[in-house]
């Protein structure tokens, strides 16, 4: 996804949108990525999800100071809700996301 359009599609999405950053090397972020794709799909209309590579999309991870992955970010019209690190259980996962729906 391109940096203007990743920048305003959290800008103006009606709905939350979550970031999943990531590497395609890093395992936790593959362990991860499965859960993410469930929760999409439940929450279909509710939430976005972007998934933005970090090795393609260095300035994007700088600007947010993501230091590890997984690293997700919860957006709401450019603000940031909530931004969690590392491995989670998919329910951890859905209550988080849940109080901001």
């Amino acid at each position: 996804m391109a940096k203007k359009k990743f920048k305003d599609v959290i800008r103006t999405s009606d709905v939350p949108v979550l970031v999943d950053f990531y590497a395609d090397w890093c395992g936790p972020c593959q362990t991860m990525s499965p859960l993410v794709q469930q929760i999409a799909d439940e929450l279909e209309g509710k939430i976005k999800v972007i998934k933005i590579n970090i090795d393609k999309n260095q300035q994007a991870s700088l600007h947010f100071g993501v230091r590890s992955i997984p690293h997700f970010i919860l957006f709401k019209r450019g603000k940031i809700l909530w931004r969690k690190g590392g491995l989670m259980t998919k329910r951890d996962l859905e209550k988080y996301l849940k109080g901001f729906l």
